[in-house]
């Protein structure tokens, strides 16, 4: 399929432009996205060959960018629906228009190729909208988490250099309180019912205002509103840009789960070829029963590297419709719109499957339009996979990635029968190994951190070469932090981050492994393990609880001796009604350490 990417251009699109150029962000030396060789032993290649996936993936030519990707669906799908937001929605024709007039504005501002343009906000039909105008202009999306505080906000600012700010009003005076706002010129503000029509529209924003008192009063001085942006310069002014693979077209901040966050440049190379490895999964299970109606739930939030990619470059390029959800901790709304539009996929988070499997409504939902559902960001507790399988019919189906991959590293089958437990095998065109501290390469079987080489891997840290070159082996390999085993067939487990990681007399004890054991007590809503300083052990496991019913801290200690070898189990509970999270639902131990006083 990677043929029509090739230039698929019209002629509303034609002009170009070769103002400025992204050289200045790129550390490698090869800027083009490599495709390492593959050992003709390597224990994954046979289950591509039992699964019917490609083993490898044909990048289009290098004068290629995202813009002959979007041009391309845009021209083969045109009137179908491309998103779907509290009711209202947009055609494939009507993304194409909307987005060349955002790029049409970004351009009239005098910004200029590979200049950053920042996006603050949750999944509302205004974010396709402006991740594609910034993207066409040949600009550099900066995804901005909208829960930032404004400390938070004040470093990516600084850190990306920024030069246009999109942000939800809810969120605007997180901006105004920013001591440091970088090199922001310009701010759009946008309202949540900018985009569903003119009376649907008002009624939203009066409620959000007024009635749920959504937005805090705020001053930014200079700006504008999304329609006044969106309207300002006529979609004909729009000139195209001269872009190739090597061009950066993302800029994606790390969680920050174990420091400070980093700007990971992703190219339009990166992404393409994470597109097309994540096609050739898709393709291997769905290649006869491909249907453009499908509906992809987005419940994670685009700015998100997961659901970027899943939820909007892949699903783009297969022409399905983005079924929008805002707020995903409103679980009955959430139920409300799957019953509505019966979505085909639903890619989560283990939180997410957690938190419906235990809503009894989510169990009288229809599933007969479900064809994948799709674990990643996060470790799927193998309770929550089996009562997922049981509800839906089907198992989740795991994958593996990080921000610095754009992001899939490795996915399981998606035909597999059951919940594996494991994050699968290498993406096509992806080397994996797995070493020790000194980056020997560790027997199959071995405990070893994960480390990565393909096409999708990223080009560098924003501002920081230093960084970059250490998250590299000296052969090439970006570092992921994270400790798994490969067995013989390929697949990978999981075991921990190496940061996370509790040594107990001498002993490497994983969290997640305790996590997973004291999940399984039906008491256990879900909890969190570290280790927190013991003199005569030097640590010892603690885990945070949230728990249902009258369970006690002793009953839970003795069914921790029951599940675990002695130096694994937990010596400390302590109930607590939530678990500090990041915005997808991934269980912060770093918070939980702080919370103990230890960081």
């Amino acid at each position: 399929m990677t043929d029509n990417i090739n230039k698929e251009t019209t002629d509303n699109n034609a002009g170009t432009s070769d103002k400025g150029n992204a050289s200045e962000y790129i550390y490698q030396d090869n800027a083009f996205p490599t495709m390492p060789t593959i050992a003709s032993d390597s224990p994954w290649l046979s289950a591509y060959e039992r699964y019917s996936i490609d083993a490898t993936i044909e990048m289009p030519e290098d004068s290629t960018s995202l813009l002959d990707v979007f041009e391309r669906n845009f021209n083969r799908y045109g009137q179908k629906t491309a998103y779907i937001c509290m009711g209202a929605s947009i055609s494939f024709k009507q993304l194409d228009l909307y987005s060349r007039q955002i790029a049409s504005y970004l351009q009239s501002l005098g910004l200029v190729k590979g200049d950053k343009v920042g996006v603050m906000m949750p999944n509302l039909l205004q974010y396709p909208i402006i991740a594609l105008g910034v993207i066409r202009a040949g600009m550099i999306l900066v995804n901005v988490n909208p829960l930032y505080t404004s400390r938070e906000l004040s470093h990516q600012l600084h850190d990306s250099g920024a030069k246009a700010l999109f942000i939800v009003e809810n969120f605007a005076k997180t901006y105004q309180d920013a001591e440091d706002k970088g090199q922001i010129e310009h701010v759009v503000v946008c309202k949540i019912g900018d985009m569903l029509g003119t009376v649907k529209g008002v009624v939203v924003n009066l409620v959000a205002r007024h009635i749920k008192k959504m937005i805090p009063p705020y001053r930014i001085p200079n700006s504008v509103s999304f329609k006044e942006a969106l309207s300002a310069v006529s979609a004909s002014h729009y000139e195209r840009p001269e872009l190739n693979l090597s061009d950066v077209a993302l800029l994606q901040y790390t969680g920050g789960t174990t420091g400070v966050a980093k700007g990971a440049m992703l190219s339009h190379g990166n992404l393409v070829a994470n597109m097309l490895q994540v096609n050739a999964l898709m393709n291997s299970a769905f290649e006869d029963d491909i249907d453009s109606r499908d509906v992809i739930l987005t419940a994670l939030p685009l700015y998100h590297v997961f659901s970027f990619m899943v939820c909007g470059i892949c699903s783009m390029y297969q022409g399905y419709t983005g079924l929008l959800i805002p707020n995903p901790r409103d679980l009955d709304g959430l139920i409300k719109e799957m019953g509505k539009y019966k979505p085909s996929f639903i890619p989560a988070v283990n939180t997410l499957f957690n938190g419906l499997v235990h809503k009894d409504s989510f169990a009288d939902l229809d599933f007969s339009n479900l064809k994948a559902s799709i674990g990643g960001g996060m470790s799927v507790l193998p309770s929550v996979a089996k009562e997922w399988h049981k509800i839906t019919g089907l198992p989740i189906v795991e994958g593996y990635g990080l921000s610095e991959t754009s992001p899939i590293v490795a996915f399981n089958p998606m035909t597999i029968a059951e919940f594996t437990g494991k994050i699968g095998i290498p993406a096509p065109s992806t080397d994996v190994v797995l070493i020790d501290e000194e980056e020997n390469v560790v027997a199959l079987g071995d405990r070893g951190e994960i480390c990565v080489k393909g096409p999708q891997v990223m080009i560098g840290y924003q501002n920081r070469p230093k960084e970059t070159t250490e998250s590299f082996t000296a052969s090439g390999y970006l570092k992921t932090g994270d400790i798994g085993i490969m067995d013989e067939k390929g697949f990978i487990k999981i075991v921990d981050r190496k940061k996370d990681m509790i040594l107990v007399s001498g002993f490497n004890v994983y969290p997640n492994e305790i996590e997973e054991a004291m999940s399984e007590h039906p008491a256990v809503v879900e909890c969190g393990a570290i280790g927190v300083p013991n003199d005569e052990r030097g640590e010892e496991p603690k885990v945070f609880v949230v728990k249902k019913g009258d369970v006690t801290e002793k009953e839970l200690l003795e069914y921790g001796k029951k599940q675990l070898t002695g130096y694994k189990r937990p010596r400390h509970i302590q109930f607590v009604d939530e678990l500090p999270k990041s915005n997808v639902g991934k269980i912060l131990r770093k918070e939980l350490r702080k919370m103990e006083g230890l960081e």
